[in-house]
């Protein structure tokens, strides 16, 4: 959620708390070794949600038939998306999915109602009233339809502030210190780990935000992306996610039994130690063939527990220590599988994709080629 506060003279303005969700080839370590390159009512029991989500799958999957998931609106430069918006309980607005989905697959592709800097000289509520200036009647109308977390505001009594919070509840980042509001993206519910199935990321180049599949999706099945790094115990997130957005999430894994969900916890613990251990490579306390293991290790546990986020970034960073200590063999298997996931995440026709397909037909052509002792890592494991 975009948050706004004087500092200095100046207003600054937050992007919002579901840019987690965002994916991008920025990689853990790129502090360190390679900086700039492409890195809501509670149920007890999980079964109870489990049964909850088949009965909304069988209640929409007959009524998606008879609806067009085709969008007009010009902001969103992708027609026919697979998916129609609909009151769910419980939710609000959500989107489900109208057919089934491919993993992978492209579901959306927007273009921000506006765009604001993060640095901002003029007051908030001014900005929102200039931008809001400057829209259409339709964006307009698809901006006031947003929801917001300020339950206090009288929208009649304090339209501005009412404005104001539903951009600080709704914007995401969009490019380098900016944020943008997508109002068909901003659909999207919140689900923690391995319970969110859609991904999205922002491109510099056509100045749109795009939306893909990270898991197969079924016809009737709820599309959910992510408000926060998940890799965090459940009463973590949860406190975050009701002081940030007001509600308790009951995504199917906040809402497994109390010994299932502790083993969540330990695991996404566990996957968030593993990633600090494989960034200190970067200061060289690790050499590449533990770096390496350790990345293994996180795609072992990640697969315990389904979480299947980040992973293009994850073997684009392998690729790099593989090409750094001049395993030949290795830096073209971990090229392929970041070229796999980042397909998946991200869409191959990006230059990420096509930057790892060159360094698969020539390694020794990776910018950090041979910048590290030469060492055999090691490939990934043939498995996800």
């Amino acid at each position: 959620m975009a948050q706004n506060r004087k500092n200095k003279g100046h207003s600054t303005i937050k992007g919002n708390h579901k840019t987690p969700a965002m994916q991008s080839s920025k990689s853990a370590l790129s502090k360190t070794t390679h900086p700039g390159t492409c890195g809501w009512k509670l149920f007890t029991l999980g079964m109870l949600a489990a049964i909850v989500g088949v009965a909304i799958s069988a209640y929409w999957t007959p009524l998606l038939r008879k609806r067009s998931p085709t969008i007009h609106r010009e902001d969103v430069v992708l027609y026919d998306v697979p998916f129609v918006v609909v009151d769910i309980p419980g939710k609000g607005k959500g989107a489900v999915a109208s057919r089934d989905i491919k993993q992978g697959e492209r579901i959306l592709r927007e273009k921000p109602l506006f765009r604001v800097d993060l640095q901002i000289t003029s007051s908030p509520i001014a900005l929102m009233a200039e931008k809001l200036a400057g829209l259409t009647p339709h964006q307009r109308k698809a901006f006031e339809d947003l929801s917001y977390v300020n339950f206090n505001l009288d929208p009649v009594k304090h339209p501005q502030a009412v404005a104001l919070a539903k951009f600080e509840t709704n914007a995401v980042a969009a490019g380098k210190d900016r944020v943008g509001i997508f109002p068909t993206m901003a659909r999207l519910n919140h689900g923690c780990s391995s319970a969110f199935n859609v991904v999205y990321s922002w491109r510099d180049d056509e100045e749109v935000l795009v939306v893909y599949a990270l898991k197969a999706i079924k016809e009737g099945q709820e599309l959910l992306t992510t408000y926060l790094d998940s890799k965090k115990p459940r009463a973590e997130r949860r406190a975050f996610l009701n002081k940030h957005y007001g509600f308790n999430c009951t995504c199917s894994v906040c809402s497994l039994p109390d010994k299932l969900s502790k083993a969540s916890d330990d695991r996404l613990t566990k996957i968030k130690a593993l990633y600090a251990k494989f960034a200190t490579w970067g200061n060289n306390e690790i050499d590449g063939a533990q770096a390496i293991q350790t990345i293994g290790d996180i795609w072992t546990v990640e697969d315990e527990e389904g979480y299947w986020s980040e992973r293009g970034s994850l073997a684009y960073d392998a690729t790099w220590i593989a090409a750094s200590h001049s395993d030949a063999s290795a830096t073209q298997a971990w090229a392929r599988k970041a070229v796999e996931w980042f397909s998946y995440e991200i869409g191959p026709d990006t230059t990420q994709v096509q930057s790892l397909l060159m360094v698969i037909e020539r390694p020794e052509l990776h910018k950090a080629w041979g910048t590290r002792p030469t060492l055999m890592v090691g490939s990934p494991e043939p498995t996800n």
